[in-house]
Order: structure tokens, then sequence, then C-alpha cells
């Protein structure tokens, strides 16, 4: 699953880390969501979404083999 986390990030200049504590998850969390390792729950893509202020089908996106 394709992201946009790791821009989102950058444009509000915030680490993983600080993104981890305000979602209630681990920054290993984050950083296997940004690599597309890990495929966050409903509820987890809907809480990072809020945070940033986005629609989850602006954040996330399904590749071809998902």
């Amino acid at each position: 699953m394709k992201n946009t986390i790791k821009i989102e990030r950058a444009v509000k200049n915030i680490t993983q880390e600080d993104l981890a504590k305000a979602i209630g998850v681990s920054r290993q969390t984050i950083n296997a969501m940004e690599a597309g390792k890990y495929v966050p729950s409903t509820v987890l893509a809907l809480k990072t979404a809020k945070y940033f202020n986005k629609k989850v089908e602006d954040m996330f996106e399904l590749e071809a083999d998902d």
C-alpha cells in the first residue's frame, strides 16, 4: 500500500516519533508504514489521516498486488 505519510510529515516538520506519539503507535510502526512493509488497520489509517487533516483516500492508495 502506497502512502504519503513521509511527505505529510515533512510538510509539518515532525519526526516519526512525534507522529507515533500523536496517534498512539510506536515509531517502528510509522517507519514500517512509510516503507510499505505494514498495512495499517482501518482505525490507524483514519487516525493518521485525521492527524494530517486529510482524507484517507488522499493518503493511502492500494497498489495493483494489494
